[in-house]
């Protein structure tokens, strides 16, 4: 039970402290409160036995009921509150979009425009006219029928199979169904309005309708990552035309983004000779990603800081990969790019495609290639090659530039299959030298797991 002890304080006042401990068990955590009064604290032991030797409902720590709530009664308004309540403007989810997008800090001007686009398109016919204030107007039901409807599309009604489908829809929909990644791009933007409204001061809404829905797997896409080996590699390397071959070549051995390759000056190389034990020169070098390409709202292209700030990155290139980039150095200036088209300019993504790669993995495909790669493919695998070669994930993060290791793995885990003798002498010890063929009892457990 609670007790009160009695203290005399250095001014010549007493004071009363009410003790006990959580729950009433000799193990509850003890608490105490002090009051000024005999009869306040006594009357405060009896609402803590009251509630089972917890902190009375509503009574704040140090300070007393809190205001409007009366022991016995509940909630009561103060006579001086008079005044009827005026009923909050709404706020309308366009209206409160619209202008977070145009306030954010700290993002690109091409991914605010890419949240403006996005909004525009996908999340205001749905959610524009709710007002955010109203629970009832924007619940998490119709979050997860939104995803729902995102993910199955709408076909058009005119359209029936066997049908000429330029008569509907594009092949026969009004929208076509979108994929799981452009889902969770969708839902996250939704996902951050909501809790800028909940962060708002005084909050706009008391909770996110966006949190906890499910979202369909990532990997479930019909797009998955492609791994050449290195016969398939250089396959399409040779049926590419000869001016880009290299470049080709440099984006395998360094696992680059495109952006970053064609981002790369002559200042960004550093090699060194070096004198080798019997006296040959050789060279060894790195190159510092410093810079990418990016891409403006208004579809204009500028340099720019790599992706993430982990993209910063140095990377040690092999003997070989300084033979190809040599060539590509000479007779240049520090600023200038390191790979460009005949006439001296940098390789646009659309144009290196449509020119040079499109054509290229078709005349691989041609020759016996039985992939589709994507230019980004050459990256994967660039790491199906580490991996392979037993090269440790945390190199591999730190030469791709990824921000963390969970997405390297994330990526690429599934690739580490293997296991070698050293996992296995980890896992069964150190061999023992015992030979199944000599010993009757290793010979008889060979028989059995057979």
């Amino acid at each position: 039970m609670a007790t009160i002890n009695q203290r005399e304080l250095a001014d010549g006042r007493t004071r009363y402290w009410v003790k006990w401990r959580l729950g009433g068990t000799r193990k509850g955590a003890p608490q105490s409160e002090p009051f000024d009064t005999r009869a306040d604290a006594h009357t405060f032991k009896l609402h803590v036995e009251a509630a089972g030797h917890h902190w009375p409902e509503n009574w704040i720590p140090r300070q007393g009921w809190a205001p409007g709530w009366v022991p016995g009664h509940g909630w009561v308004k103060a006579e001086t509150d008079t005044e009827p309540e005026t009923e909050a403007e709404p706020v309308l989810f366009a209206d409160f979009a619209r202008d977070l997008i145009g306030s954010m800090t700290g993002i690109e001007e091409r991914t605010r425009a890419d949240y403006r686009r996005d909004l525009e398109r996908h999340l205001i016919p749905r959610f524009g006219t709710a007002d955010l204030r109203d629970t009832a107007q924007l619940t998490p039901k119709d979050v997860r029928a939104w995803v729902n409807h995102l993910r199955t599309g709408v076909p058009d009604p005119r359209h029936r199979p066997g049908t000429d489908p330029a008569s509907a829809g594009r092949d026969g929909w009004l929208r076509r169904p979108l994929s799981p990644k452009s889902i969770h791009n969708l839902h996250g933007l939704l996902f951050t309005i909501c809790e800028a409204a909940v962060r708002e001061d005084p909050p706009v809404r008391p909770s996110n309708p966006a949190a906890r829905a499910r979202l369909p797997r990532v990997d479930t896409a019909d797009r998955e990552m492609c791994f050449l080996t290195r016969e398939e590699f250089a396959l399409l390397r040779d049926s590419m035309h000869p001016d880009v071959r290299d470049m080709v070549e440099v984006l395998v051995r360094t696992g680059m983004r495109y952006s970053e390759l064609v981002a790369l000056q002559v200042r960004d190389i550093t090699l060194t000779p070096v004198i080798g034990p019997q006296g040959q020169r050789r060279a060894r070098g790195h190159l510092d990603v410093r810079r990418a390409w990016k891409r403006g709202p208004d579809n204009t292209f500028h340099l720019g800081s790599p992706k993430t700030r982990s993209s910063r990155r140095r990377i040690p290139l092999s003997p070989g990969t300084i033979d190809l980039i040599r060539p590509r150095l000479e007779g240049k200036g520090a600023e200038e790019f390191v790979f460009t088209t005949d006439q001296g300019s940098w390789w646009r993504h659309s144009s290196f495609y449509g020119r040079r790669w499109a054509p290229g993995v078709k005349e691989a495909q041609r020759r016996g290639l039985g992939k589709k790669p994507r230019i980004h493919d050459l990256r994967h695998t660039h790491v199906a090659w580490l991996i392979d070669k037993d090269v440790h994930v945390f190199k591999i993060q730190r030469r791709l530039g990824h921000t963390s290791i969970t997405t390297t793995m994330d990526r690429y885990g599934h690739l580490v299959t293997d296991i070698d003798d050293t996992m296995i002498e980890a896992i069964d010890g150190p061999p023992t030298g015992t030979d199944p063929h000599t010993d009757p009892g290793g010979e008889q457990h060979l028989r059995l797991i057979s």
